[in-house]
């Protein structure tokens, strides 16, 4: 791991939250805050933020083939964004770019009712104990809301 290279790239996620799951790194929805949060883990300032089990980045390892622990492998080498978006087009089994916006625009639209029923259950639980002002009917609002972007 090169930590000083991490050091200079990562948010310290006890302070601040990760990019929001709608930003685009390489093309794709999520992947973005999965390596922010990768970052912070491997320096042990992800607070309350996990980077493997996560419902965000566990969307991403099936459709794109890249399994995490690969990721989180390349991440610990200090790369930055764009060496990120590099390797993971490389790594990536998905290669025609219609498909992955496809991808995308499935995932910043999912609606709860088209989630698992136990995704479900969680984020009814969730936001009506955290974000009881607002109803949640998309998933990546919820990330959103909480963390002050809308």
């Amino acid at each position: 791991m090169n930590k000083e290279k991490l050091s200079a790239l990562v948010k310290d996620l006890r302070q601040e939250p990760p990019r929001s799951p709608r930003a685009l790194l390489g093309g794709y929805v999520i992947l973005a805050r999965c390596v922010d949060k990768c970052r912070a883990f491997l320096l042990g300032i992800n607070g309350e933020y996990n980077y493997w089990p996560c419902s965000l980045c566990s969307m991403l390892e099936p459709f794109s083939g890249i399994d995490h622990e690969d990721l989180k492998d390349f991440v610990a080498t200090g790369a930055n964004d764009e060496e990120v978006a590099e390797w993971v087009k490389e790594q990536s089994k998905v290669k025609d770019s219609l498909e992955i916006i496809a991808w995308n625009n499935k995932m910043r639209d999912m609606r709860l009712s088209e989630m698992p029923l136990e995704a479900q259950e969680y984020i009814e639980n969730y936001a009506a104990e955290n974000l009881p002002e607002r109803p949640i009917y998309v998933w990546f609002d919820m990330f959103d809301l909480e963390e002050g972007r809308i």
